[in-house]
């Protein structure tokens, strides 16, 4: 099932509580579930303190809340279309502002980023901005049904 981009209109960003939890918080995000919630909905919570999360860890994690998603390596020509649309999360490479990459999610405001003032520690924030900061490597976005074109 298809969800509303009206469930997106008004949901505040959501700030990563760990070094490497980027992706949590934007399952927290997609799934309108509090930091802490999304964790446990990831089998290694301890993961958001060291290596961060791959992208099947977090097709699981969502999955596990109910949501059927996909990733896939990104491809401009192929991925356009999926990397504009709500609740899609996008993985940004290792650049200046994240030496260790990042991840984002589409919003109806925009790109969410949880850690927008990296690299301060305390008194983290997050926030949307309008595009991401470097090359997407990865995207996650929901899976259509079996009935339609498989991108």
């Amino acid at each position: 099932m298809e969800f509303e981009t009206n469930f997106f209109l008004n949901k505040p960003a959501i700030p990563q509580e760990h070094p490497m939890g980027c992706a949590v918080a934007c399952v927290a995000f997609r799934c309108g579930l509090s930091y802490q919630a999304a964790l446990a909905l990831f089998s290694s919570s301890e993961y958001a303190w060291t290596r961060g999360y791959f992208c099947s860890e977090i097709v699981e994690a969502l999955e596990f809340a109910g949501l059927k998603y996909t990733y896939a390596k990104f491809k401009s020509v192929r991925h356009a279309d999926i990397l504009i649309r709500v609740g899609t999360i996008a993985f940004v490479d290792h650049c200046t502002q994240y030496p260790a990459g990042h991840f984002f999610i589409r919003g109806s405001k925009g790109w969410m980023n949880p850690w927008v003032t990296f690299p301060m520690i305390t008194n983290v924030r997050a926030d949307f901005q309008k595009e991401l900061p470097g090359k997407v490597s990865y995207i996650i976005y929901q899976a259509r049904s079996f009935f339609t074109r498989h991108h």
